[in-house]
């Protein structure tokens, strides 16, 4: 997990889009892997823990956190997509915090999807700034 400190990192001032999703801390459930399938089945994208969207804030990773929240963040996506995702995952420094950023390239082996709910029900897509279910002509 490397870290990279640029200061002020430009995505910040740039609203929530097809290809950049803020998180306060690591979502519940299947919504991380979504996303994850959503940038994959599409251009890619980024998703940054510790960033309060609306009104955006920067909260930033606690550093006793940062270890077992990364591992979360890789196993949630691996575990739940298949084929799998494999993200790239690292730290980055904002106002003097420490953000996790999780970085999703477009996939090779589209489509993507749930393992729980199949290629059918569990693919999606990135529509603007939120998840939709991918339809079948979609798929």
């Amino acid at each position: 997990m490397a870290s990279t400190d640029k200061g002020h990192p430009g995505y910040l001032d740039e609203p929530e889009s097809r290809r950049l999703e803020f998180k306060e801390r690591l979502p519940k459930g299947d919504h991380l892997a979504r996303t994850a399938i959503a940038f994959a089945n599409g251009a890619g994208g980024k998703i940054i823990l510790g960033v309060k969207d609306s009104p955006r804030e920067i909260i930033g990773i606690p550093e006793d956190q940062l270890f077992s929240l990364e591992e979360r963040v890789n196993s949630s996506i691996f575990d739940q997509c298949a084929p799998a995702i494999v993200p790239e995952v690292y730290l980055q420094s904002a106002n003097g915090k420490t953000l996790l950023v999780v970085e999703i390239f477009p996939g090779s082996n589209k489509p993507y999807y749930l393992n729980s709910k199949g290629k059918r029900e569990g693919t999606y897509v990135r529509v603007g700034s939120t998840n939709r279910k991918a339809s079948l002509e979609m798929i």
